[in-house]
């Protein structure tokens, strides 16, 4: 784990490491399911792996997306004190009730808008859907398969736009948020297959390689950024499973996988 600091970008992601990444875009830091916890046992998980970098290293942050926040491999300790320090904080109405001021609710399909920091007016931030889970997963009295899980979709005025999946494992909400935008530059996709035993017979609880390449294709991305396939136990796959999917379906070109803390610059 480096502790230089991580200079601002004027449109790139960069993977830390797990579901964490950093997206520079329209003069913000947006950081995304934050986890800065040591390795180690986290309840009925265990983390192999810290970030590529440390929070102290990021400077003010002004947005946190918190796909979830119940599982410690999404949001852990060090994580939520760390969104607490950014300006806003965008969850699920569950998630944003139990985390509390900054935190602000998103509902699927409900959108909130931001200042930008280059003075190109707003950044959208639209939530969408996500299933942390099979389909056919037993849901909640709010639907929900495993728990409370949102992805999101930023947009603004000359940038690209870009989905963050959060834990989702369904291609058929892939297929209706790719209905519904139309226009998708940039994929941040949480693969891995993380599979947990006692949930659901074992079955995956987000994307693994396949259904990776098989969103990718749906969306139409330009840039393909898989996060969230290391640093834990139950990560069934890992990144050379994601490049072999993508290279058995022709896409390798969409894919842009450097090392942890490189920052991959986006067209705009």
């Amino acid at each position: 784990m480096t502790s230089l600091a991580l200079p601002r970008q004027s449109c790139a992601i960069t993977v830390l490491g797990g579901p964490t990444s950093v997206i520079d875009v329209g003069g913000l830091r947006i950081i995304t399911d934050p986890t800065f916890d040591e390795p180690g046992p986290h309840g009925y998980l265990t983390k192999t792996a810290g970030p590529a970098v440390a929070e102290e290293s990021l400077g003010p942050v002004d947005l946190a997306l918190i796909s979830h926040d119940t599982h410690p491999d999404n949001l852990d300790d060090r994580g939520r004190a760390f969104a607490k320090t950014a300006k806003a904080i965008l969850a699920g109405p569950q998630a944003a009730a139990r985390l509390g001021s900054p935190a602000i609710a998103v509902a699927p399909w409900s959108s909130h808008a931001v200042a930008r920091g280059d003075g190109g007016g707003e950044l959208t931030v639209l939530a969408v859907p996500a299933v942390h889970g099979p389909e056919d997963g037993e849901r909640d009295a709010e639907g929900n398969v495993n728990c409370e899980v949102i992805g999101f979709v930023l947009s603004g005025d000359g940038l690209p736009t870009i989905y963050v999946s959060g834990d989702n494992a369904s291609i058929r909400t892939v297929a209706e948020i790719s209905r519904r935008v139309p226009r998708i530059d940039v994929a941040l996709l949480h693969a891995g297959a993380a599979r947990v035993p006692p949930k659901f017979d074992g079955r995956r609880l987000s994307l693994d390689g396949a259904s990776t390449a098989a969103a990718a294709a749906i969306l139409g991305a330009d840039v393909v950024v898989p996060a969230h396939y290391d640093g834990w136990e139950h990560f069934s796959e890992g990144l050379a499973e994601v490049e072999a999917a993508f290279y058995d379906a022709g896409l390798t070109r969409l894919l842009q996988a450097p090392a942890h803390g490189t920052w991959i610059q986006l067209a705009r």
